[in-house]
């Protein structure tokens, strides 16, 4: 059964300079994404771009992952 941990160790090894900040129950995580490889994709393909690191463990070792993703600059603008 995979941990927060590990789906965040997966997508930030997968998408450099990525941070993940992500918290669930073992079958259901919550995961916000920041990463500048969402630069001019909309948020459908952000998700694809998820998704694709992950591959098959969405499958088998992750039941649910709901995900907000932004960019940097969308990440900075909402702090302020």
């Amino acid at each position: 059964m995979a941990t927060p941990q590990d789906i965040k160790q997966w997508i930030e090894q997968g998408l450099a300079d990525t941070r993940v900040e992500i918290d669930g129950d073992g079958r259901h995580f919550n995961a916000t994404i920041v990463s500048p490889a969402f630069e001019g994709k909309n948020s459908v393909q952000q998700h694809q771009l998820v998704y694709g690191v992950l591959g098959d463990k969405m499958k088998s070792e992750i039941h649910a992952l709901s995900m907000r993703t932004l960019t940097p600059a969308e990440w900075e603008a909402e702090r302020q």
